[in-house]
């Protein structure tokens, strides 16, 4: 234990686990928007997006992950009107993710840019957060909760049916837009943390987690936020007493208690069925 509070006097551990606090307040929230919008291939598109931002921003000598940021945020907005229908933005991801991926490799090969640099920032590292990183995280913190406190309604009807929230009144739409942007901007944003390759450690385990124990939209927020607090700083804390990678070791924390979320209930009831007959 003295080594652990050796370790966390060292500023970088320190604000490494300052971005996870806050990066799991809002990123598991964000988990269950995907989930509920079923938008799973964004996110992984999103992943390559910010590749090509980064490689913008190596190339101008910009901020890399604040070109991510811009640029993900763009390519989200631009993807709402592929969002009116269920197999709208499926369909279009793959073409996405292949562009930007050549793109980024053009741009990196023609500049002349060491790409180790781009693919470091996609593989992430925690204990390489900055200050920077840090209010991008803390923005989002307050944005995503209040965003979903005060449209809750209209977001509990276009999670649940975009035709009923559309019946209902619901600027789904607009919504819809604004929904996309926050996604793509908090998949930019937690790139610093595990890496683009491992960003559903912030926000799909929680959300998948959370919708096994929540049976209504508020308690999957709850949830969401509590499981993502304790994967992600229970898997820092690991980490740092094991001496693991942190990345790989959150990300395995949450994956198995996740798995063990989905997967007990079901044995439990399996043998009360059994014992039942």
């Amino acid at each position: 234990m003295s080594s652990l509070g050796v370790l966390l006097d060292i500023p970088s551990v320190r604000l490494a686990l300052v971005a996870l606090v806050l990066g799991s307040v809002a990123l598991p929230i964000v988990g269950v928007f995907i989930v509920g919008l079923d938008i799973m291939p964004v996110r992984f598109a999103m992943m390559h997006v910010a590749l090509l931002g980064i490689a913008i921003g190596l190339l101008t000598g910009l901020d890399p992950l604040l070109c991510a940021l811009v640029l993900c945020g763009l390519t989200g907005g631009a993807l709402t009107p592929l969002a009116r229908s269920a197999t709208g933005l499926s369909g279009a991801m793959g073409l996405l993710m292949t562009l930007a991926v050549a793109a980024a490799l053009l741009v990196l090969s023609i500049s002349g840019v060491n790409a180790n640099g781009a693919f470091e920032l996609l593989w992430g590292s925690i204990l390489a957060t900055r200050p920077a990183d840090v209010l991008a995280l803390a923005a989002l913190a307050v944005v995503v909760p209040l965003l979903y406190a005060l449209r809750r309604r209209d977001l509990a009807l276009l999670l649940h049916d975009r035709e009923l929230a559309l019946c209902s009144g619901v600027a789904v739409e607009r919504l819809t837009l604004i929904l996309l942007v926050v996604v793509a901007v908090a998949i930019a944003s937690a790139i610093r943390l595990t890496g683009a390759l491992l960003v559903d450690a912030l926000t799909l385990l929680p959300a998948l987690a959370a919708r096994r124990v929540g049976r209504s939209l508020p308690a999957m927020i709850r949830w969401s936020v509590i499981f993502g607090l304790a994967f992600n700083v229970g898997g820092f804390f690991v980490s740092l007493i094991l001496d693991f990678p942190p990345g790989p070791t959150l990300v395995l924390l949450g994956g198995v208690c996740t798995l063990l979320l989905h997967a007990v209930p079901a044995v439990y009831s399996q043998r009360r069925k059994a014992i039942s007959r």
